[in-house]
């Protein structure tokens, strides 16, 4: 998996009804320890453990508690419904870091770089650009080129 080898802490928020709306969708993951199994059971192998929050997928199919998820290399599989939150996330792709600029333009100013890997909250996408969240009060715009997760 992409990122069962990142660690990251953060405070675990009340699991989300990710599974309430009609795949695909994006959701994000939603809990300090997240298994990600062969299929949709407790019972079935584990894959991956991902251990940081906020971490975004692509719910591409539900079977009762549990959402068949895709994450940015393509690997799939499942996770219960209760490890995701329909907050909105995206990682930072390539290989070096991404510019964030302060309107959504290419011309912009650069106000932030963002290194592949770095999860953003997104606030919002339109032509080309999403708003950004990067915390501690750090907000731009970045291509939608440069991430996954919108």
């Amino acid at each position: 998996g992409w990122a069962a080898a990142m660690l990251a802490g953060a405070a675990l928020a009340a699991p989300a009804s990710a599974q309430e709306r009609t795949p695909p969708y994006w959701a994000s993951i939603d809990a300090s320890r997240a298994i990600m199994r062969r299929g949709p059971s407790q019972d079935m192998r584990a894959m991956w453990e991902y251990r940081r929050p906020g971490l975004p997928v692509r719910v591409i199919a539900i079977h009762d508690d549990w959402c068949q998820v895709e994450e940015p290399d393509g690997t799939r599989g499942w996770m219960h419904r209760s490890l995701l939150s329909g907050r909105r996330t995206a990682i930072v792709t390539g290989t070096a870091p991404q510019p964030v600029r302060a309107a959504a333009r290419a011309d912009a100013a650069i106000a932030y770089r963002a290194a592949p890997g770095v999860v953003a909250h997104l606030l919002g996408c339109a032509d080309g650009w999403c708003d950004v969240d990067l915390g501690n009060s750090r907000r731009g715009y970045i291509s939608v080129d440069a991430i996954w997760g919108d």
